[in-house]
């Protein structure tokens, strides 16, 4: 691991995506991160993914996906033995994340101010789907319920398909980045002046921040964005393109990377012709645009137009699939996945995606793989046994 959160101890108590890709980011900082399970079942994620031999295990694919690199204990919260061992590990923790609806933390008095009583600078993080205050603050909240209600899905497909949702839980993913940074900014504080915070991420929130570019178009222009498909409304060429053999992405937002690709597709004059000469024309006449640059495209592969462009200085690059992407030299030499030969309940061999960055060029990856629910019990709470045998947790 990085070790940038050495030393730190972060408590999660999240289930599905959300919470737990949360609690994995600072995991692979280096933070000691302990699950929180109930248990009998734990993670709801441990029974979803595409593998029915991992789901019978409580390993399932969506579960390993986040969960590398932390360690797990099983407690009912509604125990009262249980929730004594839980306090005292409480009191060991700096953050604690959770992503239960609002109040039910309070209702099982857990909630911050109840912990603060046990450990006065907590960093508290609670994600859920719109917060903890607001008329919907306690509306279930799945993430294709949030890419509607924020309009996400509104500005994705063609104008004839959409709305369309993302092809990935994007506004889960979203409130766990922005949990994981509000985490780690909050625990820069703790350490120089002793405060905790309690953060309250909104999914809903998070993705409205994210949505930067159609957002502000509204709100300053007083253009109401839509979908687009494979274009992009801020210039032309750029956006999806079929080549011989596949689609190819090309970005020649800038002036003279337009005119180096009529060049390069040997259509130098396209640069001089009154509909494409300059931004806004090419913006109002793309679809032309295009049809003469696919044509053009269709003589060469997909890949061979990537190197040809890219080496002249227009950005362009394949559509891939996942697999494709995955198999990339440029993703296999930086080390993007991480193998482990076996998880709890399980001999088979299991990969899963490290952190998205290196620190000192060193990869963040996590070093022990996802646990089985309740696996670090005695490792964790003898821990605090011996711990607390000579100093009071509580104090």
């Amino acid at each position: 691991m990085t070790g940038l959160l050495a030393g730190i101890r972060v408590l999660d108590l999240t289930n599905v995506l959300a919470g737990p890709y949360c609690a994995y980011q600072l995991a692979l900082l280096g933070a000691d991160v302990i699950k929180v399970e109930q248990p009998g079942g734990g993670d709801l994620a441990r029974q979803l993914g595409a593998s029915p031999e991992l789901n019978k295990a409580h390993m399932g694919a969506s579960f390993l996906a986040q969960n590398a690199g932390k360690r797990s204990v099983a407690l009912d919260l509604k125990d009262e033995t249980d929730r004594r061992r839980f306090l005292d590990l409480v009191a060991s923790a700096d953050a604690l994340v959770e992503n239960f609806r609002p109040g039910v933390m309070k209702r099982l008095g857990l909630d911050y101010e109840a912990l603060k009583a046990v450990r006065p600078n907590l960093v508290y993080c609670a994600i859920s789907g719109f917060g903890q205050s607001g008329p919907m603050r306690g509306n279930p909240a799945y993430d294709q319920i949030v890419q509607g209600l924020s309009g996400v899905m509104s500005i994705t497909g063609t104008p004839d398909a959409a709305p369309l949702r993302v092809g990935y839980p994007v506004a889960d993913t979203l409130g766990g980045l922005t949990g994981a940074f509000a985490i780690a900014a909050a625990l820069v504080r703790q350490k120089a002046s002793g405060e905790g915070a309690f953060l309250d991420v909104s999914m809903l929130e998070c993705t409205l921040s994210a949505l930067g570019w159609p957002v502000s178009n509204y709100l300053t222009a007083g253009v109401e964005p839509g979908p687009m498909g494979n274009e992009n409304m801020t210039a032309a060429p750029s956006g999806a393109f079929a080549a011989a053999d596949g689609l190819l992405n090309i970005a020649a937002n800038k002036q003279e990377q337009f005119v180096t690709l009529c060049g390069l597709i040997g259509r130098p004059e396209l640069a001089t012709d009154p509909r494409f000469a300059e931004r806004e024309t090419r913006k109002q006449n793309r679809f032309a645009l295009k049809a003469l640059i696919e044509a053009a495209l269709a003589g060469d592969t997909a890949a061979a137009w990537e190197e040809r462009l890219n080496r002249a200085g227009v950005p362009a690059g394949r559509v891939l699939t996942i697999p494709q992407a995955l198999a990339e030299e440029q993703v296999v030499r930086r080390g993007m996945t991480v193998r482990f030969e076996a998880v709890p309940g399980s001999d088979r061999p299991v990969t899963v995606v490290r952190g998205g960055f290196l620190v000192d060029g060193v990869a963040s990856a996590p070093v022990r793989p996802p646990p089985a629910l309740g696996q670090h019990n005695r490792e964790v709470l003898d821990g605090l046994v011996e711990k607390t045998a000579t100093e009071d947790p509580h104090e």
